[in-house]
């Protein structure tokens, strides 16, 4: 592929295809296909995937919002090395499933792909990059209560996803995006309990 390919949508799940090929797969297979790389692309997958049908299966949105929370940390402090704990790397699904979700993302995927470019810079550089950083530390802490409502974490999944595609592509517009997310959701839920 291209150079400019690798920060795509699509460069992404053609890598979470290749590592499906076999009757399951953990992250640590979906970590190697792509080696040693930034960690933003992998919050971005792991995010995507909470989007997907996957997220309705139980354990998956707990599983989910771990790595996004540990990988979130790494990058916020800058750390080149991407590094989980062994019972996350470990952890295995059907790649039936991991491949039916990367059906199911491929047409939003090229989407995203060809409305993305570099735009609104200071929101993805200096303290703005920290501060969405930070945000998808913290934002994932309260999913696993979501657990039991099926989908329910999926809207949490795409702010995350809106970020870190925003970080990845150098793309202040989605960042924006994920924090006008934030605020529509703070307020409708805010409207629902008072």
């Amino acid at each position: 592929m291209k150079q400019c390919d690798e920060r795509s949508l699509t460069h992404l799940l053609d890598g979470m295809e290749h590592a499906a090929r076999h009757d399951t797969v953990s992250v640590k297979d979906v970590l190697d296909e792509f080696g040693e790389r930034s960690v933003l692309p992998f919050i971005l997958v792991a995010s995507l995937l909470l989007v997907s049908p996957l997220s309705g299966l139980f354990g998956v949105t707990t599983l989910i919002a771990m790595v996004i929370i540990v990988l979130s940390a790494q990058a916020l402090w800058g750390r080149r090395r991407l590094w989980l704990p062994g019972f996350i790397l470990r952890r295995r699904v059907k790649s039936s499933r991991l491949l039916l979700g990367i059906r199911w993302l491929r047409a939003p995927s090229k989407f995203f792909d060809r409305h993305s470019g570099r735009r609104l810079l200071i929101l993805v550089t200096g303290p703005m990059r920290s501060i969405t950083l930070l945000t998808c530390m913290v934002l994932p802490t309260a999913w696993p209560m979501l657990e039991f409502v099926p989908f329910a974490s999926s809207f949490g999944g795409g702010t995350v996803a809106l970020f870190s595609f925003g970080l990845f592509t150098r793309d202040g517009l989605y960042v924006l995006l994920g924090y006008l997310t934030i605020l529509v959701t703070s307020v409708v839920f805010y409207a629902i309990l008072f």
